[in-house]
């Protein structure tokens, strides 16, 4: 039982997900529990959802930015990425394992995604990827960030593990750019325990993942002449073990799939009172108080996001210790815990804080609330009765 009133999620397994599971196991045979039909199904059920040729599951969205960045670099070879620093840090350490560049550029308070000046300062001729998030559920996109991509030949990768559902001029987010990744944490939008999907619509790049997922066996390819080609170049390997290099085993399982598959129909209309809620929050927010200007079009939150505009630490430990007194859990600096670049593998890497001011800000005076579906409007009022008055 959690020792909140309000904790960050709240009811993301039903009993019905479980019912589901207990079904797939009673059958006899004991069906195939590790990644096989079940897997393929919800693949091809999410890609119809969000609009996009191929979906590979995975077991965690970190395992999808892992698998990414490792598909990548087999296909484009060594370069930059160009990542946020308010993000999960696995978008870090995904460039980072798989001997990429990370190159950091500060966020804008109105969608808490790239500040586009900065970008592009920082785009090089190294530059091989945007890794861009959307962070919390608003959406990261613009038209200057989706035309420079365009431009400058630069790939562009949606990390959607926070936004399932959040939208661009209509688009639903991780079927715009070059690839996106999701995550089915049990936090997020909708949860198969642990998970992860990417997505796209490149055929090659598809093909690689296939591979990589699984230790890099070109077995799991679908793609019979790209097969082919691969092991008439190594005929003295047993085409069932050629492995295109290091990886990785991200596969998941039929349970974790079967848990996805009855989760998906209700997505949206859960989705639709995340937003609602989120609407709500901000809008009854004090405004003088908290930054309540974001850039709210295609927002699919599932939390509330609160930034307090002074930035004082008298005040924020004031409205940490009166959210814990009255049972509402919360999360200082929004993704990730803030400003990635204050973490221990950071710190000796010569970077001047003072580059980052918006993160910085984030990182010291931010929090996100937890916005599910089963809240009433009651409780948001309670929350923001206790925001608004301290």
């Amino acid at each position: 039982m959690s020792q909140f009133n309000l904790p960050l999620m709240s009811d993301n397994i039903t009993r019905d997900d479980v019912n589901k599971v207990i079904e797939f196991l009673q059958q006899d045979p004991i069906p195939k529990l590790t990644n096989g039909p079940k897997v393929k199904e919800f693949e091809d059920k999410w890609s119809e959802w969000l609009g996009v040729k191929h979906s590979i599951m995975v077991n965690s969205g970190t395992a999808a930015n892992e698998l990414t960045m490792l598909a990548l670099k087999y296909i484009y070879g060594n370069g930059e990425i160009i990542v946020p620093p308010l993000t999960w840090i696995s978008d870090i350490s995904s460039v980072v394992f798989a001997g990429l560049e990370p190159v950091f550029v500060d966020i804008n308070h109105k969608n808490l995604s790239f500040d586009l000046d900065k970008l592009k300062e920082a785009i090089n001729d190294n530059t091989k990827a945007i890794f861009l998030t959307h962070v919390l559920g608003l959406n990261g996109l613009t038209d200057e960030l989706i035309q420079l991509c365009e431009e400058k030949n630069i790939l562009l990768i949606e990390d959607v593990c926070e936004s399932h559902g959040a939208t661009f001029k209509g688009q639903k987010c991780g079927s715009i750019g070059f690839a996106s990744n999701f995550s089915f944490y049990f936090a997020h939008h909708m949860s198969t325990i642990e998970g992860g999907m990417i997505c796209t619509n490149d055929d090659r790049f598809y093909q690689v993942c296939r591979a990589l997922r699984s230790h890099g066996m070109i077995r799991e390819m679908t793609d019979e002449t790209l097969k082919e080609g691969i092991t008439k170049a190594n005929p003295d390997l047993n085409p069932d073990f050629i492995f295109l290099g290091p990886a990785h085993n991200f596969r998941s399982t039929e349970i974790n799939a079967v848990i996805g598959l009855n989760q998906l129909p209700r997505l949206d209309d859960n989705n639709a009172i995340r937003t609602s809620n989120f609407n709500y929050f901000i809008e009854n927010l004090n405004s003088e108080k908290y930054l309540t200007d974001f850039e709210m079009e295609g927002q699919c939150n599932y939390s509330f996001i609160v930034v307090l505009k002074d930035p004082s630490f008298d005040k924020r430990n004031l409205i940490e210790t009166t959210l814990k007194e009255n049972g509402i859990e919360f999360r200082r600096g929004l993704s990730g815990g803030g400003n990635q670049l204050r973490q221990p593998f950071f710190k000796n890497k010569g970077i001047n804080l003072n580059d980052f001011p918006n993160v910085e800000h984030v990182h010291h005076f931010s929090w996100y609330i937890g916005n599910y579906p089963t809240l009433e409007q009651s409780q948001i009022d309670y929350i923001l009765n206790i925001l608004n008055n301290i």
